[in-house]
């Protein structure tokens, strides 16, 4: 479920690819994604069914709104902390329903989350998607939530890297391949200026 669930994502990236941003003369909010989207809208169930067992199958459906859910809005453009909490819904309901199970723990965030991220940053890029709610969040992202408490927790005991690491330009580039934390970091340093 694991390898099926990262070529799930797989796709969804290949098709931003396919889906390049229009000539516009809007600085936000590219009107591409709405196609993007409706590809996604389209093929959701048959994504998640190629995941899920056949037995399961009458699931399907229902899993996969989460799944749509998951990638933003495509009539405001914007993506943000609700869309991630949809995405840990997807990945509950395929707990819930036996596909994943305790034991993928460390896969289901490591692995499955961790590629989400990316392909919503590269969405979020490529369609210059506006943070949702962005009066603030209240966080250290306008985007995403849930990897900095599951990064933090590959943090715990670490001998060398302490928070005040997480400003420091050279650790950051060091170690984010290897900390969900620190690539959140370096994402918002890509992002965000000032």
């Amino acid at each position: 479920p694991i390898e099926k669930l990262v070529a799930l994502l797989n796709t969804l990236d290949r098709w931003i690819d396919e889906t390049p941003p229009v000539d516009q003369p809007s600085r936000f909010g590219n009107k591409a994604f709405r196609t993007w989207y409706a590809k996604l809208d389209q093929e959701a169930e048959k994504l998640v069914a190629a995941v899920i067992p056949k037995h399961l199958a009458d699931a399907a459906p229902e899993v996969a709104v989460y799944l749509k859910e998951s990638v933003g809005n495509s009539t405001r453009i914007d993506y943000g902390t609700g869309h991630e909490a949809a995405f840990a819904a997807f990945l509950c309901c395929l707990c819930k329903i036996g596909v994943l199970r305790v034991d993928d723990q460390m896969a289901i965030v490591f692995k499955v989350f961790n590629r989400y991220l990316e392909v919503m940053r590269k969405l979020q890029k490529t369609y210059r998607m506006e943070p949702a709610g962005s009066q603030g969040v209240w966080g250290l992202d306008d985007f995403q939530f849930l990897p900095f408490i599951w990064g933090s927790s590959q943090l715990i005991d670490h001998p060398n890297l302490e928070p005040r690491h997480f400003v420091d330009e050279k650790v950051v580039n060091e170690n984010h391949k290897d900390f969900m934390f620190l690539e959140c970091i370096l994402f918002i340093t890509e992002v965000r200026t000032g």
